[in-house]
């Protein structure tokens, strides 16, 4: 296995769309690394991304924030703006893993792993994050829930590395939030999950509403119709039947030791109800 530590975007893209046979990107390496000792990986190159200039920063940018692909979930916690803009992003990040791990694991790893169960996607998707991509034809840009194809499978090219994730500007009276449920109390990975994001107008009324769902399909989703079930509402008890009712028609899980496709149908619902409440609340919204 040959290792590589570049020290700009350019050289690694350029080693891995010259490599031959299997590839890896090192940014936290909570994921890669666990490949690599269970034997589920054996790759011929390993591209180190955290000596690049701009992947270990948070920077403040047109209203919102610039995360570098290497920043982990600790630092984020840490970052005080950040937290008050989008906490729900924040807090989905902060349930990976344990402590040990949120001092490696980072935004942009989470999202390329391409599990349907990884925490910080839906929060992503629902705060309409986009994720900076870069490679040998240069640089595009890529809402977060056009990255994942499949479990473990994303739309990147050959050569293409995340360098940032952003998180865009946001009106005052807003609000997100992520829910998961797990058989366990913590440290486990998600049965069903929802993220919601959402704004409101000087009457207290929704004017913005995104609603994203993990684990429960090969991906996790924006669920559209759900989030326009939202808006025009106070969150009324008619809007969040018709939300969850659209969350719930748009679940295609599988059936597994952890949970059935129904329950986590049902689940899913629950979960994307209790975000938006939470949200709401943020927003500064009152029912």
């Amino acid at each position: 296995m040959r290792f590589e530590s570049p020290a700009t975007v350019e050289e690694a893209t350029h080693l891995l769309a010259n490599a031959d046979g299997t590839t890896r990107v090192l940014a936290g390496g909570t994921d890669v690394l666990v490949q690599l000792r269970l034997g589920l990986v054996k790759p011929d190159l390993v591209v180190d991304i955290k000596n690049i200039e701009g992947m270990r920063s948070i920077v403040a940018e047109d209203g919102g924030y610039r995360i570098g692909a290497a920043v982990s979930g600790a630092e984020m916690g840490e970052h005080e703006g950040l937290v008050a803009l989008w906490p729900g992003v924040v807090e989905a990040m902060e349930l990976v893993g344990s402590t040990q791990v949120q001092g490696r694991a980072t935004l942009a790893g989470n999202l390329c792993n391409a599990s349907p169960a990884a925490d910080s996607v839906p929060a992503m998707i629902a705060a309409n994050a986009i994720a900076t991509i870069e490679g040998p034809l240069g640089l595009r840009l890529l809402p977060v829930e056009e990255v994942p194809a499949g479990p473990g499978k994303t739309t990147l090219s050959k050569g293409e590395i995340i360098t940032s994730i952003f998180l865009p500007a946001r009106p005052k009276r807003s609000g997100d939030a992520y829910l998961r449920f797990i058989p366990r109390t913590e440290m486990d990975i998600a049965v069903a999950s929802a993220g919601v994001s959402l704004s409101l107008d000087a009457d207290g009324t929704i004017e913005t509403a995104r609603v994203a769902i993990g684990a429960v399909a090969p991906t996790a989703l924006l669920v559209e119709e759900a989030g326009t079930a939202l808006i025009g509402a106070g969150l009324d008890d008619k809007a969040v039947a018709t939300m969850v009712a659209a969350v719930r028609a748009a679940c295609n899980p599988i059936s597994d030791k952890r949970g059935t496709a129904e329950f986590r149908t049902k689940t899913a619902g629950v979960m994307a109800k209790r975000a938006a409440e939470i949200a709401f609340a943020r927003a500064g919204g009152t029912k």
